[in-house]
């Protein structure tokens, strides 16, 4: 029974419950409990108390506070701003608010809604256009064993206070095939300011691997101080050690098949390069290049200019469960700013430059080189389409694989860890590729026979 006939039940017994004597009052009180399942007090405090209203019983719905044009413009801004999270979003609409008015002429109105809405109501707003954005991520870094007991290992939680100490990995651009030499994006997270660059190289080669990192720590508005990175080869040799030993930078690695202990650059690996370049396989110098055009300029402007992130302080055990509290968010330039270190000539370059630069701008000019990269990727060997798309599309389709740079609507690879994954025939060797444990390099072989 609905509350609607509960409550025209109330009305239809309340007055013949009124006028009874003592026992057919508690017959008629039995049976309202058993049929409308209201515990005894609280029916005797019903049937006592005021007459049910006459009138149809309304039901309180709580009006919109957000309008549909503050939504519009809410989900324009995540956007352009790349599909930040809640937290991250409300600490930038401050910030992009003068950009904001010129592009879309704000009523005051509109701008309070703006300013006034919560992160979790930002999340319950932007729910639908985020389900369509999720994807899950698989590397192909294998490991390798130089110099591996020469190298400290890296397992404690960071706790540095001021910037330098990074975390440094590749990720690849193999597509479906990771035989013959593809580009790599090495990727480089400083842990205290959270100041990201990137580059991307050709293989991966002692030699190209410390260019691109020796250019890297020659535009950080810090000093390179230290160096964390997974076991690869790429990372694990004499020639990159004998280069940190003559900067005196401090060279540290983390645990075999642990990627928890380069979580912060592992992170990146996400927001920084798959959600943009997608899972296409490039493997010419010229889309190097172009990558390196988009990593070298607006990119690394856009992202540590004007988006803000947030950092973990602690984490407080209730009960079961554990509750994670983070800082303020602010973005990569503001945390370098405060720091005593950072490289004051350029800090007021990058100062002059932000309020020079539109973010709005600079979003459009990254999907235009993206747009520009993506037809340089090799389609023989990316993850075939599923359907065709249209030749424009956005980061978040690329990143879903619903457009032409990214996974091209390729399913997600079962989970890593899966020990006998039931995957379809002709995708059985992409499957041991996307998988971490080196077994699986024998069987491959055994496959090439």
């Amino acid at each position: 029974m609905g509350n609607k006939g509960r409550w025209e039940y109330l009305r239809t017994i309340y007055d013949r419950y009124r006028a009874a004597g003592r026992e057919v009052k508690q017959v008629i009180l039995n049976e309202f409990c058993v049929n409308t399942g209201y515990h005894r007090k609280y029916a005797i405090r019903l049937l006592n108390g005021a007459p049910p209203r006459r009138g149809k019983v309304r039901e309180r719905r709580r009006g919109l506070t957000y309008s549909q044009e503050t939504q519009a413009v809410l989900t324009a801004v995540w956007e352009a701003a790349g599909y930040p999270w809640s937290v991250r979003l409300k600490a930038l609409l401050p910030q992009w608010l003068p950009w904001i008015r010129k592009r879309f002429r704000l009523r005051p109105e509109i701008e309070r809604q703006l300013l006034r809405i919560s992160a979790r109501q930002m999340d319950r707003r932007l729910k639908a256009q985020k389900t369509q954005r999720r994807r899950s991520i698989y590397g192909r870094t294998k490991p390798g064993y130089l110099l591996k007991h020469h190298i400290p290992v890296k397992t404690d939680r960071w706790d540095v206070h001021q910037p330098g100490f990074t975390e440094v990995d590749l990720v690849s651009h193999s597509g479906n095939s990771a035989s013959g030499e593809f580009a790599h994006t090495l990727n480089v997270t400083d842990i205290h300011t959270t100041w990201t660059e990137s580059r991307a190289v050709l293989g991966r080669g002692e030699e190209a691997v410390q260019r691109a990192l020796n250019e890297i720590a020659g535009v950080l508005p810090f000093a390179l101080l230290g160096v964390d990175s997974d076991n690869g080869s790429e990372f694990i040799n004499w020639h990159l050690k004998s280069w940190c030993e003559q900067r005196q930078i401090q060279m540290t690695r983390g645990r075999p098949y642990k990627k928890d202990d380069n979580a912060h650059v592992e992170q990146k690996n996400w927001t920084h390069v798959r959600k943009l370049l997608g899972w296409d396989r490039y493997d010419t110098h010229e889309a190097v290049a172009a990558c390196n055009e988009l990593y070298s300029r607006e990119l690394r402007l856009w992202l540590n200019l004007f988006l803000p992130s947030v950092k973990l302080l602690e984490k407080v055990r209730v009960g079961s469960k554990v509750r994670r509290v983070y800082d303020a968010a602010r973005t990569p330039f503001e945390r370098v700013r405060e720091c005593a270190g950072a490289d004051a000539q350029k800090v007021a370059q990058l100062e002059q430059l932000r309020k020079q630069l539109d973010p709005f701008q600079l979003s459009r000019s990254v999907e235009c080189k993206l747009q520009h990269i993506s037809r340089l990727a090799n389609r023989r060997l990316s993850p075939r389409a599923v359907q065709e798309t249209a030749p424009e599309q956005t980061r978040g389709q690329r990143a879903n694989g619903h457009g032409k740079t990214a996974a091209l609507g390729n399913p997600a690879p079962p989970p890593r860890d899966s020990r006998f994954p039931t995957v379809a025939p002709t995708n059985f060797r992409l499957h041991l590729r996307c998988l971490d444990n080196p077994t699986y390099g024998y069987i491959l072989k055994w496959l090439d026979r």
